[in-house]
């Protein structure tokens, strides 16, 4: 190292003597100067040593958390929050791999964030849940009416169009080949219930139906072992004629409708608990934690039983100035309840991954109160309960 700077030194200087003769050579000496203090006082290469082979200990087996690694650039950062899921004792995660990161051209796949992502996943012996979604640019039109000029807003990146249907297709079955035998679970999009996650157009059950029977066969084909996980649904209570969405119990029902039952192998829902615990009693109208109950009773009525159900968001928040929030000491005991409740009394499900594990940096807002973990790997108290919940507090 030492032998580098003193070269590099060197070669400065020769460049200097060089420069100085011309009419700027001071602003030119300078210049260089600042660029080989920039990069001797860089930060340090961190070295990732992938910790050997592990295994989680658990006393509640569907346990999982949603990790959020999307925007978590640094390899040490993800291994040591994987790490940190697995002595919580939740073997279960939900990740988001965005579609336009590992696509941003048509063709060109980027795959290194997902690659270490399930690499040290697998070496902390966590199940992976992928999440895919998202819209890369070249896959939307533009914006309907919009002009040569560009002066009209374009679409979004939860924008799909029918016409591409396909394309992510061909997406999902690229994933979901190389990822055989290590990622076998996919959700097919995000809360689609919701006109914000559909591109700001009126909802459609039979629009994603479509694009559902699209993937579905492309992911089988590939990897025969793969579970399709549809829905992914908002719990909302928004009315059919709704501008903003669509209730979830109404927009299952019309996936039903629309002929889903063959193109999904088992059904992602949402559980947020807002200020009532655990085991208070679902209805159509509230929404709460056992309101998956409502969806499996949808299930059920179509013929669909068999299916199970994947919890891949849920959760309670204790911001002190939200209203839909409890108290620090509620939503620990809520949140061991919901593990408990769902292990206890809902044998047709797999799993239930709380929102959210840790932001790679804090957002401020109310969001950071859903967190286990702040940004710089400080275990809040609900970590450490949890913890003792499933047998791994020293």
């Amino acid at each position: 190292m030492l032998e580098a700077l003193q070269t590099c030194w060197l070669s400065v200087w020769a460049r200097a003597d060089v420069l100085k003769r011309g009419p700027c050579a001071g602003d030119l000496l300078r210049l260089i100067l600042a660029i080989f203090i920039a990069w001797a006082i860089r930060a340090p290469h961190v070295l990732v040593v992938s910790d050997p082979p592990q295994q989680v200990t658990t006393t509640n087996p569907i346990a999982g958390v949603h990790t959020r690694l999307t925007d978590e650039v640094e390899l040490w950062k993800i291994q040591r929050t994987l790490r940190m899921v697995r002595e919580m004792g939740t073997p279960w995660i939900v990740e988001y791999f965005p579609w336009p990161y590992i696509e941003p051209q048509e063709g060109d796949f980027n795959w290194r964030h997902s690659d270490a992502v399930i690499k040290y996943a697998e070496n902390q012996g966590l199940t992976v849940i992928a999440r895919l979604g998202w819209v890369p640019n070249w896959a939307r039109p533009e914006g309907e009416g919009r002009s040569r000029q560009g002066n009209e807003q374009e679409t979004t990146l939860t924008y799909l169009d029918a016409e591409h249907y396909d394309t992510f297709a061909r997406f999902v079955a690229a994933f979901a080949a190389r990822y055989r035998g290590r990622v076998d679970h996919i959700i097919i999009w995000n809360e689609p219930n919701l006109s914000f996650e559909w591109g700001y157009r009126p909802v459609d059950p039979e629009g994603y139906t479509e694009l559902l029977r699209r993937v579905y066969a492309r992911a089988h084909a590939v990897n025969p072992d793969i579970v399709v996980l549809g829905g992914a649904l908002a719990p909302t209570l928004e009315a059919e004629d709704s501008a903003t969405g669509m209730s979830d119990l109404i927009y299952l029902e019309g996936m039903y409708q629309a002929g889903a039952a063959p193109y999904f192998d088992a059904l992602a829902a949402h559980a947020y608990g807002h200020t009532a615990p655990p085991n208070a009693r679902p209805a159509s109208d509230t929404i709460n934690f056992r309101r998956v109950e409502l969806l499996r009773d949808v299930m059920s009525a179509y013929g669909d039983a068999e299916k199970p159900v994947y919890v891949t968001e849920a959760g309670w928040n204790d911001h002190p100035r939200w209203t839909g929030a409890v108290r620090p000491a509620q939503r620990i005991e809520y949140t061991i309840g919901g593990y408990e409740w769902a292990d206890d009394h809902w044998s047709w499900c797999k799993c239930v991954a709380m929102w959210a594990f840790r932001y790679p940096a804090p957002t401020y807002s109310y969001q950071d109160h859903f967190t286990f973990v702040t940004p710089d790997f400080q275990p809040q108290v609900i970590y450490l309960e949890i913890q003792d919940y499933t047998g791994n507090k020293e």
